[in-house]
């Protein structure tokens, strides 16, 4: 997008803005008694000081647009939630190369026949597909793929049947689907992978405030790794590394499901996994843990934590599996009314080489990514904002770099 298209939209929306009186009407467009449409569009201008993700950095620029539409329909015990969304980035270098599109969609079933303390059904289905452009975000979408074009598909779902105020049980399945853009004549590779998991989670509810869990799962993987695209002379073994990989988990923990402010969930347990047809049988400790809180009577103060380990195969080297740490912080917080909103992301992630098939392969990689972010809204049709972005990855001297980021921008909705 040229500059002048940009301002002249700019423009237009600012001459377009709506009184005082209507700032305060609900957002959306509303079509029956259940269903809403909430479209929005976006606009920025980022300054990146490493196009490249690289030792040897060089700066550059992209304009960006994002149009999107949220769309949620209320039944009369179930809601479903669905999300749509295009990005075009327009590069300042390398505009052959990068210039490219994002877009995607999100969907999300939730039905229950009951409140979430009481004896009932509860059924949530969720799925998400992302077409992601090399350099989208920082944070590289839910800690999973690295800063490459790459497809990515997550589809989940869980029955639960609550037995009584106190104990409950559910089953869950879930498919995640992971394919990188190569052009080895470009790169080095990345290997994408498939898996399928199922399990289940029982709990005993001892108080409004405290839900003891088990849960176990079981996971198949099959990985993109047909070939060694000529990243080493020779196969140590001889042969190709087996595509296939299973393994189970199993935890137990404690979380809360029935509070105003604070929702929680600290798991740990025991993991094993067996890569590449049982070349190697790996197993050790793994822990989820997620936290929402609202901090303040008034509803501006909002913190949220997400962490995570667990094994798979190395998107990096071929014929190699690795322990991945995530850990993810978030901090909001509203002042004049909520128009004005501060926010704080901090996230960190380490992966560690727990088998290879060549010993150089054998290294740790730590990524630090921290983000403050302002967004002010002028009303209910226009809202501006700025972000600052930074990251820093050390991989033993491997694929070291640090690089920030700066954007402003302004989104039209309605």
């Amino acid at each position: 997008m040229n500059k002048r298209l940009l301002y002249s939209v700019a423009a237009a929306s600012t001459a377009a803005v709506a009184t005082a009186g209507v700032m305060d009407r609900e957002k959306g467009l509303k079509i029956g008694e259940r269903l809403t449409l909430l479209p929005s569009v976006s606009f920025s201008y980022t300054y990146d000081s490493n196009v490249d993700s690289s030792k040897h950095s060089r700066s550059g620029s992209q304009w960006s647009v994002n149009p999107s539409l949220h769309t949620i329909y209320l039944g009369d015990e179930w809601k479903l939630d669905f999300d749509i969304y295009y990005t075009y980035h327009a590069y300042s270098r390398y505009t052959s190369q990068l210039d490219s599109s994002t877009y995607g969609e999100r969907l999300r079933f939730d039905w229950a026949d009951s409140a979430p303390d009481e004896a009932g059904w509860r059924v949530l289905f969720s799925e998400k597909f992302d077409q992601i452009s090399q350099d989208d975000d920082m944070s590289n979408h839910d800690g999973r793929g690295i800063g490459r074009d790459r497809k990515q598909l997550t589809v989940e779902g869980v029955i639960e049947r609550r037995l009584n105020s106190h104990l409950h049980a559910d089953v869950n399945a879930s498919y995640y689907y992971l394919e990188y853009n190569n052009n080895v004549k470009k790169y080095a590779p990345l290997y994408g992978w498939k898996r399928v998991l199922v399990g289940g989670e029982a709990g005993y509810m001892a108080s409004k405030w405290t839900d003891f869990l088990v849960a176990a799962n079981y996971m198949w993987l099959d990985q993109d790794n047909d070939r060694n695209y000529g990243g080493h002379l020779s196969e140590a073994r001889g042969k190709r590394i087996g595509s296939k990989s299973d393994g189970w988990t199993v935890m137990g923990g404690v979380a809360t499901r029935a509070t105003e402010k604070l929702a929680y969930k600290l798991m740990g347990g025991y993991s094993r996994f067996e890569y590449g047809d049982g070349v190697k049988n790996l197993g050790g400790f793994v822990y989820q843990a997620n936290a929402d809180w609202q901090m303040d009577a008034d509803n501006t103060l909002h913190m949220m934590l997400v962490a995570a380990s667990y094994y798979q195969p190395s998107e990096r080297e071929y014929g190699s599996a690795i322990k991945v740490y995530n850990v993810s912080y978030g901090l909001g917080k509203g002042f004049i009314r909520n128009k004005l909103r501060g926010t704080l992301d901090l996230s960190y992630r380490k992966e560690t080489h727990e088998y290879t098939e060549y010993s150089e392969d054998d290294y740790d990689v730590d990524v630090w990514t921290g983000r403050v972010g302002l967004s002010y809204v002028i009303n209910r049709f226009l809202s501006v904002y700025a972000r600052l972005e930074y990251q820093d990855q050390d991989a033993d001297n491997r694929y070291d770099y640090d690089r920030w980021r700066g954007t402003v921008g302004f989104m039209l909705s309605y």
